[in-house]
Parts: C-alpha cells; structure tokens; sequence
C-alpha cells in the first residue's frame, strides 16, 4: 500500500541534516561534486508548536538534486524564530519535512495562509539520508595480529 503525500506538490529534493559541527560539506556526499549555496523555504514540524515554513540557506547538489543543512545553523534559526513565536516551544525537537514554493512562501511572510492552503504547495522530500562520517587517522589492522611466535 503507498503512503498518502502530505503535500498538494510531487515529491522533491533528498535531504541530509549533519548533525557534526566540526563536519562542513563543501562537496556532495554522494558525487563528490562541489556544492553551492541555495536558500530554500523549508517546512519544519516543531513537537508542541506545529509547522513552520523557515527560509534556510543550505549547501545544494544540483546534480543529486541534494539539500544539505548543518544542524547546528538550523537549531540557531528555530531558536531565534520561536523566541518570538511560542517561546515555551524553544529547543524542541522538530522534523524538516519538505519544502515549499518559494512565492507561497514570501507571500506567507506579510499575511499568513490556513495550513490546508499552504500544504496544497508543499512538496515532501523524495527521500531523506543520513550522514555517517569516519574521522581520519590511524587505525589498527582488521584482525588480530599475527606474530611469529619469537616473543
């Protein structure tokens, strides 16, 4: 049985949240292309608060079709927006769940739309990746050592 979309728009864009702060991704995780800068109006679900659409610049792969936000920069922004929103809704976890036209969006900025009217331009993520990263260095040969019995 397929999953019913939230959103009136296909499904769009991977996404990966780094949750490494000493991790930046200037090359695509998947291609190793470079990546650029991109502002994308990204809806966000905040546990005890609801959606929020947040217009975040994040690292893009447009070959992969990749957005990449550092989850840091990302906590710094919810945090400033909902001092002024719901400020009891501060530092809650929260899900990045697609994103939003961006006319929609800027429109939404000077006079909010009812949710059902904004979700008809929402589009889900097509699939949303986890970033796994093995720090450098040495490491000990796989196995046990063998020895020559001389010791």
């Amino acid at each position: 049985m397929a999953r019913k979309r939230i959103g009136g728009l296909p499904a769009r864009y991977s996404f990966i949240l780094n949750p490494y702060s000493d991790v930046r991704l200037s090359k695509c995780p998947r291609c190793e292309k470079l990546t650029h800068m991109r502002k994308f109006p990204l809806l966000i679900d905040i546990k005890e608060y609801g959606p929020l659409a947040l217009g975040k610049t994040c690292r893009y792969c447009s070959k992969c079709e990749l957005i990449m936000a550092h989850k840091n920069e990302l906590d710094a922004e919810i945090n400033h927006a909902m001092t002024r929103l719901a400020p009891a809704a501060v530092g809650n976890e929260y899900v990045v769940l697609g994103t939003m036209e961006r006319k929609v969006w800027q429109q939404g900025l000077t006079n909010s739309k009812p949710l059902a009217e904004a979700l008809e331009h929402f589009a889900e993520f097509k699939k949303v990746l986890t970033l796994e990263v093995q720090p450098g260095g040495w490491f000990p040969a796989e196995g046990p050592r063998k020895t020559n019995g001389a010791g």
